[in-house]
């Protein structure tokens, strides 16, 4: 039922060749460019403006062990503990190890963070220690990616394209060698060959009905390379963010999770704090639990809980939240006055391709970095702010590996498809609206498996309207990658007879020894379990 290719094309349609092709201009992607050596001649490629990623939204900061009082070793710690004792340790200690230099590289770049005697720093739910530095205020992925995409644009070495989306990825024998883009402004298929490939894609919050990602973040990374072949890991653990602005729209604004670090407390219709009943660390839990506690509490009262600002102080707000302070006054709300309705929302994507430590796939020459791939870091429940940070240290790593591995040998050939073209069909977008309330009823924030096993047979039934055809058009391929994933996220949280972090079974309420092992798929074989701190599956098959 799981095609290979989702999209008729032909050898002839080759445009370029690349020795990198990268794909995603979020902080992996863009730092990922920044460090590929100016002999290589590399194709960055982008599914909507270049400044279009969840990076360009990242408003918290990034976690980093600079402060004189914190150290690798806490936010070791504190990374385990947020991820409920289900993080890939050996990861873990690079990341926070290595991202102090990375950080130090932002820094030298002229990315322009906050200052106080030195950096800021200020504390997010589940650490230990003021160790988040962040810039503008909440504009912390705005300044970073800036800063990147102009240092990018200026290296002759890299070609821009943006409005391309992947399709698939080409491979011959367990090798990448190119990638299948649809240019969404001419509406043409091309393929792009090259001897490494970089999957930065991103994650994929659309799969929800509500969610803080922008339009983009779909899963076609993901799922591209799953029907190449590659082996995708912990899809069961999707973190949805406890505090996103409760409003109709495709993306919710999100309060950042440093709100409540300033002292923003979570109130419910009754103008009473909650948090406390649910764990001793109130709002500043982690980030599963804070939002299990409101989605209990607004099941519970049937109305609307809050986020309280005003102990922060009207300058402070002003000075700190300035984007934040902005977006709700367009909604007529003004967070030094008034209370603030939210609601959680799907947010960051634990799951993803699996890799190694230097992002290397199960395909040779094909890696992956930030949402996309599944490093392990995060565990079941990824500590705040650790994201970008992710992105900046396996970025370079990639571009590390690259310099150790034999590239592929680039070759040209045709498949036999004959995948039916139809026209474009004016209910898509219903589908897709379907699709997506499905996931948030049944495979959101509190799961059963009545409910889960109701969401894969009505997800079948969607995939099998569209088997054997396709349409030139972004949202058809989105769509098909949609299916795909959220098939593989449903049949991943059946299997779990657990909770654990992100998943929460109300039927299998607390957490199982027996459990703390990966969930791996890879296209047309049996699942694949792994324990946690053992190396990648397919490192153990070689």
């Amino acid at each position: 039922m799981i095609d290979r290719y989702i999209a008729n094309f032909k050898s002839k349609s080759t445009v370029e060749k690349f020795d990198i092709i990268i794909v995603g201009s979020g902080i992996a992607g863009l730092i990922s460019a920044y460090y590929t050596p100016p002999q290589f001649k590399v194709g960055l490629f982008t599914k909507d403006k270049i400044e279009e990623s969840n990076t360009y939204y990242a408003q918290g900061g990034i976690a980093v062990a600079l402060a004189p009082d914190d150290s690798p070793e806490l936010h070791f710690k504190d990374t385990i503990l947020a991820g409920a004792d289900f993080n890939e340790e050996k990861i873990v200690r690079i990341v926070v190890e290595e991202g102090i230099d990375r950080v130090r590289d932002l820094i030298k770049l002229g990315v322009n963070f906050d200052k106080k005697n030195g950096l800021s720093f200020t504390k997010e739910a589940a650490h230990s220690r003021k160790r988040i530095i962040h810039a503008q205020g909440d504009a912390t992925g705005y300044e970073v990616a800036c800063t990147l995409i102009k240092k990018i644009k200026d290296k002759e070495n890299i070609r821009l394209f943006d409005n391309h989306m992947l399709i698939d990825i080409l491979t011959l024998d367990n090798q990448a060698y190119g990638c299948i883009f649809l240019d969404s402004e001419t509406n043409k298929i091309s393929i792009h060959l090259s001897s490494y490939i970089i999957l930065a894609t991103g994650g994929a919050g659309q799969l929800y009905l509500h969610t803080t990602n922008p339009l983009i973040a779909t899963g076609d990374g993901i799922v591209s390379a799953f029907r190449a072949g590659a082996r995708i890991m912990d899809l069961e653990f999707f973190q949805f963010h406890p505090t996103a602005l409760k409003i109709d729209a495709p993306q919710r604004f999100l309060i950042s999770e440093a709100v409540r670090g300033e002292g923003g407390r979570l109130i419910n219709f009754y103008g009473e704090r909650f948090m406390l009943n649910y764990h001793p660390l109130g709002e500043l839990a982690p980030r599963d639990i804070v939002t299990r506690a409101i989605c209990f509490e607004i099941l519970e009262t049937q109305k609307d809980v809050y986020i309280d600002l005003r102990p922060i102080g009207e300058n402070k707000i002003k000075r700190r939240f300035p984007n934040i302070y902005k977006k709700c006054l367009e909604y007529g709300i003004d967070i030094t006055k008034d209370l603030v309705p939210i609601s959680p929302a799907a947010h960051y994507f634990m799951g993803g391709i699996e890799t190694d430590e230097y992002g290397r796939t199960s395909i040779r020459n094909l890696y992956a970095c930030g949402e996309v791939a599944c490093t392990g870091l995060h565990g079941a429940n990824r500590l705040a702010s650790n994201s970008l940070l992710e992105g900046l240290v396996f970025g370079k790593r990639c571009i590390d590996a690259i310099l150790n591995d034999n590239p592929s040998l680039i070759s040209e050939h045709d498949e036999n498809l004959n995948l039916k073209e139809i026209e474009n069909e004016k209910s898509l977008k219903e589908k897709i609206q379907k699709l997506k309330t499905l996931m948030w009823d049944k495979v959101g924030i509190i799961r059963e498996e009545s409910k889960l096993k109701e969401s894969e047979r009505e997800i079948i039934d969607l995939m099998e309207e569209i088997n054997g055809v396709y349409m030139k058009n972004r949202n058809f391929f989105e769509y098909k990658n949609m299916l795909t994933l959220s098939l593989l996220m449903v049949r991943s949280a059946i299997l779990r007879k657990e909770s654990r972090g992100a998943h929460f079974r109300i039927d299998f309420p607390t957490s199982k020894k027996e459990w703390r092992k990966h969930i791996i798929w890879e296209k047309d074989k049996e699942v694949i379990y792994r324990e946690v701190n053992s190396p990648p599956s397919f490192k153990k098959d070689h």
